[in-house]
């Protein structure tokens, strides 16, 4: 790779943005632009046409295209041509955004004010390392993502209304009372069971709904509209 030029590619509809990363092409002595495309359809044509040996090694791709958009043509260009890395280049940071590049198969997430410096760093990251160049604001964005992916194991989403299934409805009748402000005494009396007893539903609460005090489970069953005002 060190002793030969490496070649790019960009997909972009912007005749402004497709000559604003021209310039910035010329300013890296070791990248040469290969082609570029105002649309998914032009950028898969124009690589259907190129003998291997002029195929770009890393192809820059816009999301918002009209035709065929950068994620749909990242996921259909990665069966066809595995050996390509596909860098999204974009103004968009939104969560749907940066998910569907990812699972599109895209290699990095950059923003499309980077500079020159850093979009050939991000070249050789991909390249040479196998990374994933990320601005920062999309790998905050990531991090976020990586963590809600996280919450359905953990705590599950429920329809508003709809009672938690591992639930049962002896621990919502104690939760309801919680919820209207009756401590475990009280709760006991009422239902009349033992205050011990009373104590392991409320444990067994905090367990299922994956919280740590009264307050929070009573937070959550509001949020849930659990129960009627």
């Amino acid at each position: 790779m060190k002793d030969r030029k490496i070649k790019l590619a960009l997909a972009e509809d912007k005749a402004v943005n497709r000559h604003a990363f021209e310039r910035k092409v010329s300013q890296m002595g070791r990248c040469e632009l290969i082609f570029m495309a105002h649309n998914g359809h032009d950028c898969l044509s124009q690589l259907k046409g190129l003998p291997e040996s002029r195929k770009p090694d890393v192809i820059f791709m816009d999301i918002e295209m009209p035709g065929m958009d950068g994620i749909e043509t990242i996921s259909f260009a990665r069966q066809l041509y595995p050996a390509i890395r596909f860098l999204v280049l974009t103004v968009f940071d939104d969560d749907d955004k940066v998910f569907d590049a990812i699972r599109a198969g895209a290699d990095g997430y950059l923003l499309k004010h980077e500079s020159a410096a850093v979009l050939e760093e991000a070249i050789n990251n991909v390249l040479e390392y196998g990374g994933a160049p990320m601005s920062p604001a999309i790998a905050r964005k990531a991090l976020q993502l990586l963590g809600k992916a996280q919450l359905p194991a953990t705590a599950p989403a429920h329809e508003a209304g709809a009672r938690p299934a591992d639930i049962s409805q002896r621990e919502m009748d104690v939760l309801q009372l919680m919820v209207n402000g009756a401590d475990a005494k009280s709760i006991a009396t009422q239902m009349e069971l033992s205050v011990h007893t009373v104590r392991k539903h409320i444990a067994n609460i905090y367990e299922k709904l994956h919280v740590n005090s009264k307050a929070q489970a009573i937070s959550l069953a509001h949020k849930e509209k659990w129960f009627k005002d």
